[in-house]
């Protein structure tokens, strides 16, 4: 797959991802089935720093001449981050909703296989 295709598909993920969480920090945390909090905090950071990692990579799609993220650091951050996301699930800090379970686990397996397709990219070029 082309490198700008990966970077457009990324951020666009990464875009869908952080609107959500900024704009219905609560609904989502009820909807995924983490425990209630008086505050929403954390969701509305994770949805920020999703919305930011979505635009640096379209900007650097789009706008190369701009330096937003490139598919290196990309790559680097769906790996860490679905490696960590996998080792917290089966860790369980916090009792999860079945579909919560299973939307972060897709949500894990999604950010690492991505990450794989993005190093093909990479050592192909």
């Amino acid at each position: 797959m082309k490198q700008s295709t990966l970077l457009e598909l990324d951020g666009v993920g990464n875009l869908l991802l952080g609107i959500p969480l900024l704009v219905f920090p609560g609904a989502v945390s009820r909807f995924i089935g983490l425990p209630a909090v008086e505050a929403t905090l954390y969701p509305v950071v994770l949805g920020a720093v999703f919305f930011g990692i979505g635009l640096a990579l379209l900007v650097e799609r789009f706008k190369p001449s701009l330096s937003g993220l490139g598919l290196g650091g990309a790559m680097t951050i769906n790996l860490v981050f679905g490696v960590v996301l996998a080792v917290w699930l089966v860790m369980r800090p916090v009792a999860l909703s079945l579909r919560g379970a299973l939307l972060l686990w897709g949500l894990a397996v999604v950010l690492v296989a991505i990450s794989l397709a993005e190093v093909f990219s990479l050592r192909r070029n």
